[in-house]
């Protein structure tokens, strides 16, 4: 059984709620150990605000770094069937010979961060021509102002956004801009079991 994808609940903590995010859209309630779950609130919000209060400032690269690896190393010794690639700089942009583009297409995912009102983390989950679904997990008191997104809570296991790829590939600040080059990272992940290639179907080459 799948769950419904979740909403952080503080100002901070949109970081391990997208990875716990993507691990229920990648897999079964019943296949998600309560130690993935530990790890990654144990080793998340590690950021202190300049009052020196920990978590305050979210979630950091080196953090988010750390996971990604703990668990690719999950998914090698079998536990779950999880890959994961950490990524950033410049192959972190929205287009069609993209990483993250790519993912999608497969049937992966990718935790990213971007804008809004300051550093965030969503999760995407697919692709139609060009625009992406995500799930973003920060609950708006109003709906937002821009008709090229489209909000949705008619999707609640997958997505609630669907955003064009050239909102992303902005360096300037705006809402899900991925923002300078260099100060760019994500996250992919594939269930193993689900993951399309070019040995299991040919839907990975339409």
């Amino acid at each position: 059984m799948k769950n419904p994808l979740r909403y952080q609940i503080s100002e901070y903590d949109c970081g391990p709620t997208s990875l716990l995010n993507a691990l229920s859209f990648l897999f079964e309630r019943e296949e998600i150990s309560p130690e993935l779950i530990r790890n990654i609130m144990l080793y998340s919000l590690d950021c202190y605000e300049r009052g020196g209060v920990l978590g305050q400032r979210g979630t950091s690269r080196m953090a988010m770094m750390f996971l990604s690896n703990w668990l690719d190393g999950v998914g090698k010794t079998g536990v779950l069937p999880i890959e994961s690639r950490y990524l950033a700089g410049k192959d972190v942009y929205m287009g069609e010979n993209s990483l993250l583009v790519d993912a999608l297409r497969r049937q992966g995912t990718v935790v990213v961060r971007l804008n809004l009102e300051g550093d965030h983390y969503v999760l995407l989950t697919g692709v139609e021509q060009k625009r992406i679904r995500l799930f973003d997990p920060y609950l708006l008191e109003r709906t937002i102002d821009d008709a090229a997104i489209e909000c949705t809570e008619a999707h609640p296991k997958a997505y609630n956004r669907i955003v064009p790829f050239e909102y992303f590939n902005r360096e300037a600040p705006g809402i899900y801009a991925l923002g300078p080059v260099d100060e760019r990272e994500a996250v992919l992940f594939f269930n193993q079991n689900t993951k399309l290639t070019a040995e299991k179907t040919i839907e990975y080459f339409i």
